[in-house]
């Protein structure tokens, strides 16, 4: 197990100096001198535009300004705001709240439809249960984020009146109730997907051999589905549900902007629009970091649920 995260771990320095790398050159490319967008509309000197230029390093070479971020990276500043003025790990620390807990709820409302959805749908093969699961799937599948969101706010907000539709919350129960509508539309989208991997995991194991001696035994058909099957379906599925929750976090972009819940992919939006390049490099730097970080964490649950993986060759 150790080997296999020291492995993992190498990886991410070849990884994060591209990503580092695609980000920093990419958010140049954007049009636009954020000098003049620092000033806004104001009047202001050829001189006074240059003084921000250099204190900003702005008027240095393209490579140069890139190693020296790379440098401030290294040492954990992520800059500072050209619009705001305060510094990039603060805002993201900020907003990084109500976006985690937004994924989380998201992660536990999919993975609390999907996985019972798709067992279910594998134990009755070809049944109404199986059909109406696949139906619920394609559907999903193929409904925008945004056309899901709009949706269930016509229903629960507009005609039902149950839940907010837009904002945070004050924190506590109010922000909870505020947050399942958002967590609500992640939640469906993902689960679409996550029910037809456990359906099919469940399927193939169904079929293998070791099952069919189980039934031979006269064990139960619960405890068949439950502890034998499900146990080896449940490489694919942490898989999937691993790389759904890091999504999550880019997913929610759209969720936030449509609920106005001002989470971490509110921020880039905003940071985009106005050209800020220290916040767009730092939020999706935070955003990439944090998704490799999760697949380490997949990789290593994997040894957990399957020992062939922590002592055979992938280890």
């Amino acid at each position: 197990m150790a080997r296999l995260i020291v492995t993992r771990l190498l990886t991410l320095i070849p990884m994060m100096f591209l990503i580092t790398t695609v980000v920093f050159f990419l958010v140049h490319l954007i049009p636009g001198d954020p000098a003049r967008l620092m000033v806004g509309g104001a009047h202001i000197t050829p001189a006074n535009l240059e003084n921000i230029r250099k204190a900003y390093r702005l008027d240095r070479p393209l490579p140069e300004q890139y190693g020296l971020w790379v440098s401030d990276l290294l040492h954990g500043n992520l800059g500072k705001s050209y619009r705001q003025r305060t510094d990039v790990r603060t805002l993201i620390l900020d907003r990084l709240p109500i976006t985690m807990k937004l994924s989380v709820f998201s992660f536990i409302i999919s993975l609390a439809i999907a996985v019972p959805l798709g067992i279910i749908s594998a134990a009755r093969r070809n049944s109404w249960l199986d059909v109406g699961a696949t139906i619920f799937a394609l559907l999903g599948a193929s409904s925008p984020v945004f056309f899901t969101a709009i949706l269930l706010i016509l229903i629960f907000s507009f005609r039902l009146q149950w839940l907010p539709s837009i904002g945070a919350g004050d924190g506590g129960w109010d922000e909870f109730v505020h947050l399942l509508l958002p967590s609500l539309t992640l939640g469906i989208s993902l689960a679409a997907i996550t029910t037809r991997i456990t359906r099919s995991a469940m399927v193939e194991a169904l079929t293998q051999d070791y099952i069919e001696t189980a039934r031979a035994k006269g064990l139960a058909s619960r405890s068949i589905v439950l502890k034998h099957a499900l146990r080896n379906a449940l490489v694919p599925i942490v898989t999937v549900a691993g790389l759904q929750f890091g999504f999550l976090i880019v997913g929610a972009v759209l969720v936030e902007q449509t609920f106005g819940l001002g989470g971490l992919g509110s921020l880039l939006i905003q940071a985009v629009q106005v050209r800020d390049y220290p916040v767009v490099q730092g939020a999706t730097i935070f955003i990439a970091a944090l998704f490799i970080l999760i697949n380490l964490g997949v990789d290593v649950l994997y040894g957990v649920i399957d020992p062939r993986v922590r002592y055979g060759g992938r280890a």
